[in-house]
């Protein structure tokens, strides 16, 4: 069947998706070379469209359905949050699986107050058609202010404390931290620190947890041996300062982030303090480029920034797909990777 002649008696999405026997969403999803759709039910939409002579217009269609084929990607950090590996390989992994699914990666920074009215402003202007956060910060007013609005959201972490309502893909970082610590306790070690990470975040206050209970589990008392740090190398290396000097008998320490683990070794290092034998070190990201790079190379809670982003546009799909999700919590297990610092 060829072409129609003239405008009004054009074929239209229904008429593609009765033609090919499936719904008007998947075939709209498979005219727009969406991954989620399976290879059968895509040639048979392409092939119900080159029959009716279907071709669509982007822009007509965009008039009619309010979809821009945009996603906002929404740090909420300081900008230097760049210098952050995880923040660098979420932006990456963030246009990689949006590209993979037909849509445009828009990037928004979000800091200051008047960030956030900007921020909000501009996702309830019509320009996305819905958004991926990372709003790590309990005190962080975004997450609320965000419920507000009619685009769909999904969380990268826990959302500012709040647990209902939201969808969430977050890492299970107590559970990391029982490894790490379970690993040390195996291995001997009965003297085991933590330089922990900032505790106005939910991931690090997590890992702190995991990291006390499993002390206390296996009988050990963890008393003056947590150094609160903020995630870079000089806070790392400043927090191992201090727990050397209040506990100089620690005899490992589990780090709540590579970069701090850099910091700290560095320190043990200066100290004279060999790795492992002196003072066992494991840490937490298995970041590609640290970890197994350090001398001795780091035994690291294994998480990938990708698996989580690519978590969070698959539920973002299906929310814009019109499908009745329920907000939940999303956790993705984590894993050790064990090397020479441990």
């Amino acid at each position: 069947m060829g072409p129609r002649a003239g405008d009004e008696e054009r074929p239209t999405l229904e008429d593609v998706a009765a033609f090919a026997g499936v719904s008007r969403s998947t075939a709209s999803r498979a005219l727009n070379d969406d991954a989620y759709v399976s290879a059968a039910a895509r040639e048979k939409v392409l092939a119900a469209a080159r029959d009716l002579g279907y071709s669509p217009n982007q822009a007509a269609r965009s008039l009619v359905t309010r979809r821009t084929g945009a996603v906002a990607v929404v740090l909420s950090e300081p900008e230097d949050l760049l210098l952050d590996h995880y923040r660098t390989a979420v932006v990456r992994a963030g246009y990689r699986e949006l590209a993979d699914v037909g849509r445009q990666m828009v990037l928004i920074f979000s800091d200051t107050r008047e960030d956030l009215s900007k921020t909000v402003r501009f996702l309830e202007g019509g320009h996305v058609d819905g958004a991926l956060v990372f709003a790590p910060h309990r005190a962080d007013p975004l997450p609320k202010a965000l419920r507000l609005l009619r685009i769909p959201i999904v969380f990268g972490g826990q959302a500012a404390g709040i647990r209902r309502g939201v969808h969430v893909v977050d890492f299970d970082n107590e559970g990391g931290a029982r490894l790490a610590v379970q690993h040390l306790v195996a291995a001997g070690r009965r003297r085991i620190a933590t330089v922990a990470g900032p505790q106005d975040q939910s991931a690090p206050i997590d890992r702190l947890a995991g990291w006390r209970k499993t002390l206390l589990d296996a009988g050990l008392d963890p008393a003056d041996l947590a150094e609160e740090a903020d995630f870079t190398l000089s806070g790392g290396a400043n927090a191992m300062s201090a727990l050397l000097a209040r506990r100089p008998d620690l005899d490992a320490v589990f780090v709540a982030s590579d970069m701090m683990a850099v910091g700290a070794l560095r320190t043990l290092d200066a100290a004279g303090r060999r790795i492992p034998d002196d003072v066992a070190v494991v840490s937490f990201d298995d970041n590609a480029t640290l970890a197994p790079a350090m001398d001795p190379p780091l035994t690291s809670v294994h998480q990938d920034p990708r698996e989580q982003v690519h978590a969070m546009v698959e539920i973002l799909m299906q929310l814009l797909d019109d499908q009745d999700l329920k907000p939940r919590q999303h956790v993705l297990p984590v894993s050790l990777a064990v090397r020479a610092s441990s």
